[in-house]
């Protein structure tokens, strides 16, 4: 009897195992729904090893967003490896079908077998689902992002297309939408879009534009692939995994180019170089470049005039004020570090603020600082020398990016303009080149300005 009960114990024990290497090694849907089949729970499910197939789950949208829709746990958080999680299930339902799936491979054996072996089984089990699961999520909303692309209008042209008021070269120019910028298709019209596109909507020629499965493509290549940091510190890490050492650090809110894309992991671009990071800190998202309307161009250019007048006007005050300082500074018994000049055309303003931001070349570099003299971090330097000249910046990177007017690339950028990289900011001084605080092992120093991916240049002066 005994015997018996052992191979009836070892035959159950290998079904479970088997399930639970089932789990680990194939891709499988759980669907969750309401049901009599168990009341006591009150969902159905079933497995199928079909999972590959993102239709198997729900086509409609609606549904989708529920399937999909984030679950969080106050009671949470914990910490792993000096990183602070706030866990997300991937769905009320299917934690709930995990759950069950759990406890009716695992059940038949809990009184067969000692509590260690059980506890492996059902923890192996759930691990495998719940990976399972967020695969299932993110090819949900990589299907999701494609059909909203798929809704795009996308200039193709040298320069830019007008917006007009009415679906005819006779309409008023509402505005230009530049070449691979990008607007939500309304309707179709005689060879015209009707596009929404920033603040701006109106009809765009279709034979300048593309849209629908031509649009999906071109989104993936002209869009920019943005991850925003969700939690406090974020480490990036050489290799895609806990256990790689540690490249840089990012703070919270601070957004990181994209380079590429894995199960769990994303790869992007800092300081330090290319790393990875964990797909559980950060929310990914696409930008695109919207229209510009008539009044923002206006009030742009408008704009650059008046900065470009007042410039002119607080330059000289501004280089008194330095002649005095190092004229005082020279009758001292150790001569004062000549200051760098920069070079090249802009506001006497801006290149005032390059010369300003040189001083302190040498200095350490601190995360989360802003000292210039006893250390800052890149933002933080930037936000610095800038408060000098009485402008207020915030100490972030990716906010930084929306400061001051737009630049069009950074053979336009002039001295004293800002500019942004993934997770980085400096300061533009002339000569292709830029005064930044670097890293820890670098500090503040002046580098070729193309030395990374350029996500924009922003203008103050």
């Amino acid at each position: 009897m005994q015997i018996k009960n052992v191979r009836k114990a070892g035959r159950v024990t290998a079904c479970a195992i088997s399930a639970a290497l089932l789990f680990s090694n194939m891709n499988m849907d759980i669907f969750a729904k309401e049901a009599s089949g168990l009341p006591s729970a009150g969902i159905d499910y079933f497995l199928s090893s079909n999972a590959t197939s993102v239709k198997n789950l729900r086509d409609d949208e609606e549904e989708v967003k529920e399937t999909t829709a984030p679950v969080i746990d106050a009671d949470a958080e914990q910490e792993d490896d000096g990183e602070k999680i706030e866990s997300t299930s991937p769905t009320a339902a299917s934690t709930a079908a995990a759950t069950a799936a759990a406890a009716v491979i695992a059940s038949p054996v809990k009184e067969l077998l000692p509590e260690k072996e059980e506890k492996v089984i059902e923890e192996t089990v759930e691990a495998s689902t719940t990976k399972t699961l967020n695969q299932m999520e993110r090819e949900l909303e990589t299907k999701r992002e494609e059909k909203s692309f798929r809704s795009l209008v996308i200039a193709k042209v040298n320069d830019y297309v007008n917006v007009r008021s009415m679906p005819s070269e006779e309409g008023e120019i509402l505005g230009k939408l530049y070449d691979k910028s990008v607007g939500e298709f309304i309707s179709e019209k005689d060879g015209w879009y009707e596009i929404e596109s920033g603040s701006v909507t109106g009809y765009v020629k279709a034979e300048y534009c593309v849209t629908g499965d031509d649009a999906v493509e071109l989104a993936k290549k002209v869009g920019t692939r943005i991850a925003t940091v969700t939690t406090t510190t974020l480490k990036v890490r050489e290799e895609p995994g806990l256990d790689a050492a540690v490249l840089g650090l990012i703070p919270i809110d601070d957004q990181l180019l994209v380079t590429e894309e894995l199960d769990e992991w994303v790869k992007v671009n800092i300081e330090e170089g290319d790393g990875y990071i964990s797909t559980d800190y950060v929310t990914l998202s696409t930008e695109f470049v919207k229209a510009e309307s008539k009044e923002e161009e206006e009030a742009r250019l408008a704009k650059e005039a008046a900065e470009r007048k007042a410039a002119q006007e607080a330059a000289a005050k501004a280089e008194r004020e330095r002649r005095a300082k190092s004229s005082a500074s020279s009758s001292d018994s150790q001569e004062a570090p000549a200051p760098v000049y920069v070079a090249g055309g802009g506001s006497e303003l801006g290149k005032s603020v390059a010369n300003y931001a040189c001083q302190f070349v040498g200095n350490p570099y601190v995360y989360g600082g802003t000292s210039l003299t006893n250390g800052a971090d890149c933002s933080g330097f930037v936000m610095s020398v800038y408060k000098n000249f009485g402008v207020n910046l915030p100490h972030s990177s990716a906010a930084d990016r929306s400061v001051g007017s737009a630049v069009n690339g950074l053979e336009n950028a002039q001295p004293g303009d800002i500019v942004c990289y993934s997770g980085h900011v400096g300061i533009y001084v002339g000569n292709g080149q830029i005064v930044h605080a670097s890293t820890s092992k670098t500090g503040i120093i002046v580098s070729n300005a193309n030395y990374r991916s350029v996500l924009s240049v922003r203008r103050i002066f």
